[in-house]
């Protein structure tokens, strides 16, 4: 969404009003009592509740980080209305009052939560800009009301009708609804009575910023825990690039460094949100007579009016007509025009498409492909030609895309949506990212991640687990040993080899029993040593052959521990030890010749 800014400006009489106005009811909400029952028992959202699903398009335009010049005010606005910008924040004075009060009855009814009011205005901000354009009323109402997408599918999440239209007015399909943009099924479970006056209305930002409240500390979460607030911004929008936007406006309220001009212009919401009837003089500095006074001249707006007869003067410049035969000259201005080519708008967001996880098992191919939609500040489609690029991230992962590659660059579609290759899990089982990215304005990099989880597959029963070799496993400091263990399992039950057994390996030291930090080692991919390779699968024969087993410089016995999921194990020895150093072979030789040569002639003959 476009942000219009507005011009900074002294505090009017009518703004000052309009404080005091919020500021008395701001006594009587927070007094109030919010809806009952204790809200730090409230289950956490789900993952399928539909809060966390595409619902909209929220501003992500991070805080212009300047930092606040003293204490000059902000516009006024006409007496009565919430709109008015606080000095120090920039935040209607409504609306800040209503964070603030929901801190308060968070603190009362979910103390262990710790949410600060700062959060719920990061909520706030992104989903409708405090909803300034909306006609923000003192007692926390609007005047127009604030509606989403119809959520019929498509760019967003398809939600049938959860409140027969009683918050949205659609009998069909829900649309998120109010200065946080709930959906109408989530108000019904978390919706809070926060300015006392006996109703929990979405579309009050004193109530929709409790029920913000209650919604984020659902699930006993302590805010102050860092996995505790991801978690709790994810279940309201589930984007990476939602969280970094909320988090970015907490701490930015939170540091105080808020520029003087608030951002109060089309929102973010879901829909165009058309500038307030009571903004529209601002547009009028652009007319001559305003001399880009803003419409403060007052009676001197006729001295004005002469100075534009001098751009008449332009008239002069009907002397260019002369070029008028040089059309081409003309006609290279109108080239300009050729910069609109490089005007395609950029990506401004990256949003997932389907579900952020993706799970298969070892050996098989994901069922669902990670796709994401790109999406410009508007919320349109990205424009053709986009290219997205996904990557597998891990050390520790076989998953890749069906070319046997860890990335795959994709253009998107018309609708902004880009959808990777087909992957395939490999066979160790594991998490792993798959990462997609797209340049957005000036280059930077936009990313939004999907976590990926291979499961173990199944394993037969295989309860008998045998090497298949002999001899013993030596080898010396600093080397490797020259036989690469190879195992059989076999499948009592049945009688036959267990195909498909699933075996895990550690090192242990021989004494302690216990995982080895020094010592026999292998290498899985890379230069670090690892002395625990999980889940190696045998063959369709119920063999497997474990990797290179390599020594460090610690001499000394070792147990190499092997077992099946399904409880079979097999204990080998593993020796670590320097070769025998040999005594001075030359001396022995020589001495036993000569005493073997007088021995042995004169015991042969005798036996003649």
């Amino acid at each position: 969404m476009k942000i219009l800014r507005t011009r900074a400006a002294s505090v009017s009489r009518q703004g000052l009003c309009t404080a005091l106005l919020v500021a008395s009811l701001t006594t009587a909400a927070v007094g109030a009592s919010p809806a009952s029952g204790a809200f730090g028992g409230d289950p956490s959202p789900g993952p399928d509740n539909p809060q966390r699903k595409p619902h909209g398009v929220p501003n992500l335009t991070l805080p212009d980080l300047v930092p606040r010049p003293g204490a000059s005010g902000k516009p006024g606005s006409p007496a009565g209305r919430g709109d008015t910008p606080d000095g120090s924040t920039g935040i209607p004075v409504t609306a800040l009052a209503a964070y603030k009060n929901a801190e308060k009855l968070a603190a009362e009814r979910y103390p262990s939560c710790h949410i600060p009011w700062q959060l719920v205005a990061g909520i706030g901000k992104v989903e409708s800009e405090h909803a300034a354009s909306y006609g923000l009323r003192s007692d926390g109402t609007t005047e127009r009301q604030i509606l989403g997408p119809r959520l019929t599918g498509g760019q967003f999440a398809e939600i049938k009708d959860t409140d027969g239209g009683r918050w949205d007015g659609d009998a069909q399909y829900d649309r998120a609804v109010g200065p946080t943009q709930f959906i109408p099924s989530t108000w019904e479970s978390y919706g809070v009575d926060g300015n006392g006056d006996g109703k929990a209305d979405p579309n009050n930002i004193f109530d929709a910023a409790a029920g913000t409240a209650r919604y984020l500390c659902a699930g006993n979460k302590d805010l102050r825990d860092p996995a505790d607030l991801d978690r709790a911004i994810l279940s309201y929008n589930n984007s990476r690039e939602y969280v970094n936007a909320v988090l970015a406006w907490m701490r930015t309220y939170q540091s105080g460094q808020v520029g003087t001009t608030p951002d109060t212009g089309t929102g973010t919401g879901t829909s165009p949100r058309p500038t307030p009837p009571w903004n529209s003089p601002k547009p009028t500095p652009s007319l001559p007579w305003n001399g880009g006074n803003g419409g403060n001249n007052g009676g001197t707006g006729s001295a004005k009016p002469g100075t534009p007869s001098k751009p008449s003067k332009p008239s002069t410049p009907s002397t260019p007509d002369k070029p008028t035969p040089d059309k081409p000259k003309p006609d290279n201005p109108s080239k300009p025009d050729n910069p609109d080519k490089p005007k395609p708008p950029a990506v401004s967001r990256l949003d997932r498409v389907g579900d952020e996880q993706l799970t298969a098992t070892a050996g098989e191919t994901f069922a669902e492909q990670p796709a994401v939609r790109a999406l410009t500040a508007d919320g349109k489609a990205a424009p053709a030609g986009t290219r997205v690029t996904f990557e597998i991230v891990g050390l520790r992962t076989e998953a890749r895309f069906e070319d046997g590659t860890r990335t795959a660059t994709v253009t998107v579609d018309k609708d902004g949506k880009a959808v990777a290759p087909k992957l395939t899990a490999g066979r160790l089982a594991g998490d792993f990212t798959v990462r997609a990215t797209v340049d957005g304005k000036g280059g930077a990099k936009i990313t939004t991640d999907f976590a990926g989880t291979v499961k173990a597959a199944p394993a037969p029963r295989a309860t008998l687990l045998e090497r298949d070799g002999k001899g013993d496993l030596t080898a010396a400091p600093k080397s490797s040993f020259k036989e690469q263990v190879k195992l059989k399992a076999t499948d009592k039950d049945k009688g036959k080899a267990a195909a498909g057994a699933m075996v895990t390996v550690t090192v242990l030291e021989s004494d302690k029993r216990t995982p080895a930090t020094t010592g026999p080692y292998f290498l899985d991919g890379g230069d670090t040593p690892q002395r625990r390779v999980t889940l190696v699968k045998t063959d369709e024969n119920g063999y497997v052959t474990l990797p290179k087993l390599f020594t460090d410089e610690h001499a000394g016995t070792y147990i190499l521990h092997l077992t099946t999921t399904d409880g079979a194990f097999l204990d080998l020895e593993l020796t670590v030890a320097a070769p025998a150093t040999q005594s001075p072979a030359p001396a022995t030789p020589s001495a036993t010749a000569s005493a073997t040569p007088s021995a042995t002639p004169s015991a042969t003959p005798a036996k003649k």
